[in-house]
C-alpha cells in the first residue's frame, strides 16, 4: 500500500534570519549538526510519508540539493517545484499538488518549523471528520503574540485572525503550528493561477458545517524565525527540556548528560568555558579564555582568545546577534 503526501513549503526569503539566511534558505539552516530539513523528514516519516514535494524560491539549488539529500537518507520520494515568483501559501500547495497529485489526504508543513507531533492519529480523525482542512494548533507560546485561529466547540474554524482582533463569541482561540492536512477539496477551491494564501483565501472560500476543522495538540513547537527563537529552540533541545525529533538518531543521544554538543572534529581548549546551551560545529576553534553563552558556532565560526559569545549564531566569518 502506497504510503502518504507531505508538501513541505520551503520557497520563503527567511528575512529576520538574515544573513544567515543570505548562505542557507531556511528550512536548510544548520540546526545542532543537520539541516532543519532533516528533523521535518523524520517527523513526516514517522507518519508514513514516503513522498514529498516542496517548492523553492530563494536559492532554490541550495534548498532543492539539501531536499534530495535528506530525502535520500530516509528513502523518501522528493519532488522539488521552483518558483520563479513567490505563489504565497496557497498558490505554493496548489503548484505541488500538481506536480505530486492524488486524492488521499496530504499534510501541509511549513519548512521553517521545529515540531514534532504524532501525525497519525490526527490524520485519522481528519478523515473520520470528514473536513475539507484541519489546521494542527497549539497553545499560544509564552511571550508571543501570533495571529490565532478561532474555533467553537464543535472544533469548526470560525475565524483566522490577523493580529489580535476581538475575540468571537462561544469560540476558544489557539496558535496555528503551520500543519494543515488537506483533503482534495480544498485543492478545488484555490484560484487556478496566481499567488494566494491557504488561510485568508482559501479558506473561507469553502462552505458547509465543519469544512475547516482545528485539533489542539500538546507538542514543543518553534518557528526558527529568528536568531532568539533558533537559540531558544537550540537550548530546549541541549538542556533536555524538549525531545530531538530525531529520537535515537540524534547526535544527543550520544552524550552522558545534557549539556554543550560539540561535534567531532571540534577543537575546544580545556580552558575554554561553555554553558550547557552551546553547539560547536566541527572543524570550528574556540582558543583558551573564551567563553560561550546560548550560541552556536556553525560551519567555519571563528573565536578569539578570551573572546565572549552570548546569544550569536556565528558561521564562515559572519554573525547574527539575538540581543538581549
Amino acid at each position: 500500500m502506497a504510503g502518504l503526501r507531505a508538501f513541505v513549503l520551503a520557497a520563503g526569503l527567511g528575512t529576520r534570519l538574515r544573513p544567515l539566511t543570505d548562505t542557507w534558505p531556511k528550512p536548510a539552516v544548520p540546526f545542532l549538526g543537520a539541516p532543519l530539513l532533516r528533523r521535518t523528514f523524520a517527523v513526516l516519516a514517522r507518519a508514513g510519508v514516503d513522498r514529498v514535494a516542496l517548492n523553492t524560491h530563494h536559492l532554490p539549488e541550495v534548498m532543492a540539493a539539501v531536499a534530495r539529500e535528506e530525502g535520500a537518507r530516509r528513502e523518501l520520494s522528493v519532488l522539488t517545484v521552483h518558483e520563479p515568483v513567490i505563489q504565497g501559501t496557497g498558490g505554493g500547495l496548489r503548484g505541488l499538488q500538481r506536480a505530486l497529485p492524488g486524492d488521499e489526504v496530504a499534510i501541509a508543513w511549513n519548512g521553517d518549523i521545529l515540531f514534532d507531533p504524532d501525525l497519525r492519529p490526527l490524520l485519522e480523525q481528519h478523515r473520520t471528520s470528514g473536513a475539507a482542512a484541519t489546521l494542527v494548533l497549539l497553545p499560544m507560546p509564552p511571550g508571543r503574540s501570533y495571529g490565532v485561529v478561532e474555533i467553537d466547540p464543535g472544533g469548526t474554524v470560525r475565524r483566522i485572525g490577523r493580529g489580535n482582533p476581538e475575540p468571537l463569541a462561544g469560540c476558544t482561540a489557539w496558535h496555528f503550528s503551520g500543519v494543515h492536512l488537506l483533503s482534495p477539496r480544498v485543492f478545488q477551491a484555490m484560484s487556478p493561477e496566481g499567488p494566494e494564501d491557504i488561510n485568508h483565501d482559501v479558506y473561507p472560500r469553502l462552505s458547509g458545517a465543519g469544512a475547516v476543522q482545528g485539533v489542539v495538540v500538546d507538542a514543543p513547537w518553534s518557528d526558527l524565525g529568528s536568531a532568539a527563537t533558533y537559540l531558544d529552540a537550540q537550548a530546549d533541545l541541549l538542556l533536555g527540556r524538549v525531545a530531538d525529533p530525531l529520537g535515537p538518531e540524534s547526535p544527543l543521544a550520544r552524550r552522558a548528560a545534557p549539556g554543550a554538543l560539540l561535534e567531532p572534529g571540534a577543537r575546544v581548549h580545556p580552558d575554554a568555558d561553555l554553558a550547557p546551551d552551546v553547539f560547536v560545529a566541527s572543524g570550528v576553534e574556540v582558543p583558551a579564555g573564551a567563553r560561550l553563552r546560548r550560541c552556536a558556532l556553525l560551519e567555519g565560526a571563528r573565536v578569539g582568545p578570551g573572546e565572549t559569545i552570548d546569544r550569536e549564531i556565528r558561521w564562515r566569518g559572519q554573525s547574527l546577534s539575538a540581543g538581549g
